[in-house]
Order: structure tokens, then C-alpha cells, then sequence
């Protein structure tokens, strides 16, 4: 995906990352556009490529709490949400709140979660909230979750249901970097302990300022709205898939959008917003006949755009 951008705010961001992270600018700005979009990202991709400097750098830059949840196949859903304790001096239970009251939550390898554990996850980046021994807690704003999951080490994983996936706004991966820019981190080593020394850019409510000002003040077209849903029309008939966009699928097209054209300095959005993220938002959402690879998935949606006709 290429994109210019021309957000004085957004480009601060970016380059403020890009030394911790050689030659992912790309997956820097995804990151980004997720979040701005209030929406979920998951990263497929080997281990040891940058997932957790990636979730720490945009919690830093944006000035938001981190919290980490390591996945294993014995995490129970209390390790994420908390749990009530007994407090004996005051005389009555005393609610303790899990890793998942954070701004940013990084849930590193989700798929090593049992199901029961990772339907826990499900109301929280849905609803924004969670629900405990019959007592609702709301989550706090902005609410984040970047979730990874490694797609070679099968074992002792257990596959996210398509009621999760569709819960993710975008699904990235990082890629090796550049030969370059590995040199670079072969010279200088890890330069992870720096990140907690970035001051930050903006503080949370200006965060969520701009997520409210995307939604409400970028326009989108009569025309643009065709060209959706023509699209997901098209999913939904597609001779590779057997189920196409659902309406959450839908939505987490047009919002991303939205956020594409005011990174590139617009407030309204065309063609080219949509077709750029699309790759990243479509090809997880749909069930496909074959069992193929992200890749494979990846250029199917993109030859769905190239036959669509182009809204003038």
C-alpha cells in the first residue's frame, strides 16, 4: 500500500517510530489507521520481528496506558478481565481489574489461547466492555487491541473462529525488513528500552478527539457508498468464497476509509481510500472454498477491485 502522507500530526508519529522499527512504515501507518478508526489489528507474521516494539511505540507516541497478555494454552478469561478478592480488613470482595482495562492491550499470540479464553476478548472489543459475576465494567477510552498470532508453529494452537476475525478492523504483517535496514539493527542492537523514554505527541483525549472528528467530519459520497457495496456484493457471489462481508465487514470498510483520506490530508473520501486498505480488510472477513494462504487471499480481493468499475 502506498500512501503520501500529508497529515502534519500523523507524518510526526510515523517518523517518531520509524528508528525503532527499520523499514516497517508501512505497517507503522496500518497500525495507526486501525487505531484511529477505532478498531482492532491482528499481526500474523513469524515471531521476533518488532509486534510488541510496534505495540509499545504507538501506546508511548500517543501518551496511553500498555498492557500485555502473553497467551498460553492454561490462561484462564480471569487473566485477562480480573477477578473479585477478598479483602478481610474491609470485609468484602474488592474487584481487581485485568490487563485488558488498558488503552492498548497487546495480546501476543491469541491463537495459543483456549476458546473459552479468547471469547473472552469477544465483548470487550465489541461492546467496550466487560462483564463480570453478573456486574458490567466499562473499558476505557480509547480502547485498543493489537493481537498477534504466529502462522508456523502449529502446535498447541487453536484457530480464532470467524466471529473473532471479524472483530479485527485489519489484518497485517510485518515482513522481514530491508537488508539495509537490518544492517542497521545488527549495528545498533535492540533499541527497545529507548521506546519507554519517547515523550509523547499527543495526550488521550486528543486521541480520541481525532477519532471523533474522522467519523463525524470525513464525507463519504453517494457514490462512494455504491462503489461499497458493490463490493461486498460481489464477495457475497464470488465463485472462491463461500461467504462473503458481513455488515460489521462492511462498516470496517467505509471507517477505515475515513481515516485513509485524513492521514492524506482530506475530508472526504474516494475510490482509491478503499481500494488501498482493502487487502487488509477484506481478505480475513470471508470464507474461501480452498484452503490457500494470505497471500493467495490478498491478491483474489484485489483482482475483485481491479474488475469493479471506478466511481468518476
Amino acid at each position: 500500500m502506498k500512501m503520501e502522507i500529508k497529515n502534519e500530526l500523523i507524518l510526526k508519529i510515523i517518523n517518531s517510530l520509524a528508528p525503532f522499527l527499520h523499514g516497517k512504515d508501512n505497517a507503522i501507518k496500518l497500525s495507526l489507521i486501525a487505531f484511529f478508526s477505532r478498531g482492532h489489528l491482528l499481526i500474523e507474521d513469524v515471531p521476533g520481528l518488532g509486534k510488541t516494539t510496534l505495540a509499545i511505540g504507538i501506546a508511548r507516541v500517543l501518551g496511553l496506558d500498555f498492557g500485555r497478555i502473553q497467551c498460553t494454552s492454561d490462561l484462564l478469561p480471569s487473566d485477562i478481565t480480573g477477578l473479585s478478592i477478598y479483602n478481610k480488613n474491609k470485609g468484602e470482595f474488592e474487584f481487581h481489574k485485568g490487563p485488558i482495562f488498558s488503552n492498548i492491550v497487546l495480546v501476543d499470540e491469541i491463537n495459543r489461547a483456549t476458546p473459552k479464553t479468547q471469547s473472552a476478548l469477544l465483548e470487550a472489543m465489541g461492546e467496550k466492555q466487560v462483564t463480570i459475576e453478573e456486574q458490567t465494567y466499562r473499558l476505557t477510552k480509547p480502547f485498543f487491541v493489537l493481537a498477534t498470532q504466529n502462522p508456523v508453529e502449529q502446535y498447541g494452537t487453536f484457530p480464532l473462529p470467524e466471529s473473532q476475525l471479524d472483530r479485527f478492523m485489519l489484518k497485517i504483517g510485518l515482513g522481514y525488513p530491508p537488508k539495509e535496514a537490518e544492517m542497521q539493527i545488527l549495528r545498533g542492537g535492540s533499541r527497545r528500552e529507548e521506546l519507554y523514554s519517547i515523550e509523547p505527541i499527543m495526550h488521550k483525549d486528543e486521541s480520541v478527539g481525532i477519532q471523533n472528528h474522522i467519523k463525524d467530519n470525513i464525507f463519504v459520497s453517494e457514490k462512494i457508498l455504491d462503489y461499497t457495496m458493490a463490493l461486498i456484493e460481489k464477495t457475497r457471489t464470488h465463485k472462491h468464497m463461500h461467504a462473503g462481508l458481513s455488515t460489521r465487514g462492511a462498516l470496517a470498510i467505509t471507517n477505515t476509509a475515513k481515516t485513509h483520506a485524513y492521514f492524506c490530508g482530506r475530508d472526504f473520501v474516494i475510490p482509491e481510500d478503499i481500494k488501498s486498505l482493502a487487502p487488509y480488510t477484506i481478505s480475513h472477513r470471508v470464507l474461501f472454498k480452498e484452503d490457500i494462504d494470505t497471500n493467495a487471499k490478498k491478491e483474489i480481493v484485489r483482482s475483485i477491485i481491479e474488475e469493479l468499475p471506478t466511481p468518476a
